[in-house]
């Protein structure tokens, strides 16, 4: 399929570049994004767009080649991106988290190989949760060395990009229980992607199954994966970041709208006096409620980013755990703002708002079926433990 054909992507230098970049983007996948929610239409054509651009290679250091930018540009890249289009917001999720892994644990000689497959244009998909386990943190895939390398056995889902992807980064377990993360090709025999995603939101994300049968990986492409949560690294808060930034760009997303919606609206049902909903004194106030919120939830977005920043420049216990409360902060917001702003849209624009000519209703949808990624119950636990008890939080994916 072309789309899985990139043959090489710009190099973007700096911040400003990139957020340009991402925003001439965002206003293209904007524009079919309701017709590719109701059609269940997978974007190729949008991620071979996406991937050329540039954006998915501006985490690559610039020891190995790329523009090595700052965790704060990515979270507004993707933000922007979510704004447009949720499904296509978090497809490059998993691709930054497997870069993160490499940075953190990867040999030179691995850093080197793979990061420049991602300077040319290639994507990283994922195939890391389970079905049926005991705990979401249990794995039943195993990796079992052979004569010349390794083979991987088991069945993943919630396989977020694996469809669209060159590569399927795959979390497995050996004999002794210790997890690695493979970067398997596509092409690997025995390798068999399922597009059995059926969300009622996110649904263009390609989040299926992979099945993975006695599976060969050369041992260059096994990179040590629990290890990043044994001592302190930033793994943990960088892909809870970036699951922030999705929820913040679906909820600018449905605020946008819903400024669009309200404005173009006639008389509201109950008769005040005006003649444009936008001039209801009670519309007015809830839309700054909604501003409000909104510009909170961006303002702890970019805080956590920098402290994501810091802590990957000197890690140590404290700084990782500094940066795993700020970004538990602001996936506890992000998660709350992207559902009220979703359901506030609805409430606000009326049943026209769930036609499928406007598909509105996809902003809540989205946000719904994506923050049940992880509970945000238990991260206001930590947040309070840390302020009240000075208690660290724990090291793992979902802190």
């Amino acid at each position: 399929m072309n789309a899985l054909l990139n043959t090489g992507a710009p190099l973007l230098r700096d911040a400003a570049e990139a957020l340009a970049v991402a925003e001439g983007l965002a206003d293209s996948f904007a524009r079919e994004a309701a017709e590719r929610d109701r059609e269940r239409r997978l974007p190729h054509a949008e991620l071979e767009n996406f991937s050329r651009s540039g954006l998915w290679g501006i985490t690559v250091p610039k020891a190995f080649g790329g523009p090595g930018l700052a965790s704060v540009t990515l979270t507004k890249v993707i933000a922007r991106i979510a704004q447009a289009d949720g499904s296509l917001g978090q497809i490059p999720q998993n691709h930054f988290y497997a870069l993160e892994v490499l940075r953190v644990n990867g040999s030179e000689a691995q850093q080197r190989r793979l990061y420049a497959e991602v300077l040319a244009g290639k994507r990283f998909g994922n195939a890391l949760a389970e079905l049926g386990t005991r705990t979401a943190l249990d794995r039943n895939t195993r990796l079992t060395r052979t004569d010349d390398g390794y083979r991987i056995d088991g069945r993943k889902f919630y396989c977020t990009g694996a469809l669209f992807a060159q590569r399927i980064p795959t979390l497995a377990v050996d004999e002794h229980g210790v997890g690695f993360l493979a970067f398997v090709p596509r092409e690997a025999k025995g390798l068999q992607l399922i597009d059995d995603w059926s969300g009622f939101g996110q649904r263009t994300t390609g989040s299926g199954s992979v099945l993975f049968d006695s599976v060969p990986v050369a041992a260059d492409d096994v990179v040590p994966f629990q290890s990043a949560f044994d001592r302190p690294t930033t793994v943990g808060p960088f892909a809870q970041l970036l699951h922030a930034a999705i929820d913040t760009g679906i909820a600018r997303g449905a605020y946008e709208d819903l400024l669009q919606f309200v404005r173009n609206k006639s008389r509201p049902w109950i008769d005040s006096g005006v003649d444009k909903a936008s001039d209801d004194p009670l519309t007015q106030q809830e839309i700054g409620k909604l501003r409000v919120r909104l510009a909170a939830t961006e303002a702890l977005l970019e805080r956590a980013g920098e402290f994501v920043d810091r802590a990957q420049l000197a890690p140590d216990e404290h700084s990782v755990a500094a940066a795993s409360i700020a970004v538990a902060e602001a996936r506890a917001i992000s998660t709350e703002t992207s559902l009220l702003l979703g359901s506030k849209l609805l409430e606000l624009s009326g049943s026209r708002a769930t036609l499928a000519e406007f598909g509105l209703d996809r902003h809540w949808r989205n946000a719904r079926t994506h923050t049940l990624h992880d509970p945000v119950r238990w991260k206001y636990h930590a947040i309070g433990d840390y302020y009240l008890n000075d208690r660290l939080p724990p090291r793992r994916g979902t802190i």
